[in-house]
């Protein structure tokens, strides 16, 4: 008999929620825990995209739709208004000093190369850089990042030299999980998309390279290469889209959207079907 839009569909999240229950156990988070996150999560999205005409949905709805008692559906709400701490703080201005220094004339020299920096005792400086693109994140504390991360290393005479154009957060900080979320999101955003809009909406792009027969030791230089030619891709996309970014000036300003492309590397134990 064939299986029920719905039975495929748990069968999908079955696979696509491995990598998660992997973190989850490795991180010492228990399966009520993350059930608590869903179900809250359940309730965020029922409440914020599928009310009528445009307006938040009420308990009732919320109830029906995620089958959470209205009790529950109230005290979650009121939680997920509460504000929370959050370490991902850093990611978007850190993106944003890296990007600027590599691509920003006042920041590069004649051979398109970022600049080495003073703190702030000689302009171009990194505090002139801060102050142009990282908004109001304290210089010290985002240069203690990226010095922690490995993104910018500070010479014996205290100028500061740009190593990497990415920022990745250190393993062992909060703002790396977030950051693993925020991509997860992406690619999870992408596919419902392309599952569920109507024929005349186009889809967005998502293709995969993969082969099964590869032997293992090809595995580091298939890894240089992907490092060579996928930020080689990137950093192009990166520049188109710093062309064609617009800032918001006034009332009458064009509303703005984030697009982008994301890239991963798939590797899998065909042996014991385990992604590594």
């Amino acid at each position: 008999m064939e299986a029920s839009p719905s039975q495929t569909l748990l069968q999908a999240c079955r696979i696509l929620l491995r990598p998660v229950a992997r973190l989850f156990l490795r991180s010492g988070v228990s399966w009520r825990e993350f059930a608590d996150a869903a179900r809250a999560t359940f309730v965020d999205v029922a409440t914020a995209e599928f009310g009528i005409r445009g307006r938040p949905t009420n308990v009732s709805r919320v109830s029906i739709l995620t089958g959470i008692n209205r009790r529950d559906v109230r005290k979650l709400r009121t939680l997920a208004k509460q504000p929370a701490d959050s370490p991902h703080q850093y990611l978007n201005p850190a993106r944003r000093v890296l990007s600027g220094w590599h691509q920003d004339p006042d920041f590069r020299s004649s051979s398109g190369e970022p600049l080495e920096l003073h703190a702030d005792e000689q302009s171009p400086s990194f505090s002139d850089l801060c102050r142009r693109y990282a908004g109001d994140i304290p210089q010290g504390a985002l240069l203690k990042e990226l010095l922690a991360v490995r993104a910018v290393e500070k010479s014996a005479d205290g100028t500061l030299r740009a190593v990497s154009r990415v920022y990745i957060p250190r393993q062992v900080d909060p703002a790396k999980t977030l950051r693993a979320g925020s991509v997860m999101k992406d690619v999870g955003n992408t596919v419902v998309h392309d599952l569920l809009c109507p024929p005349q909406v186009p889809l967005r792009f998502e293709r995969r390279a993969d082969n099964d027969r590869i032997d293992p030791k090809h595995v580091p230089a298939f890894r240089e290469f992907l490092e060579r030619e996928g930020m080689a891709f990137l950093e192009r996309v990166d520049d188109w889209l710093t062309a064609h970014e617009t800032v918001a000036s006034g009332e009458n300003s064009r509303p703005r959207i984030r697009i982008g492309v994301g890239m991963y590397h798939i590797q899998d134990d065909i042996e014991r079907g385990v992604g590594k």
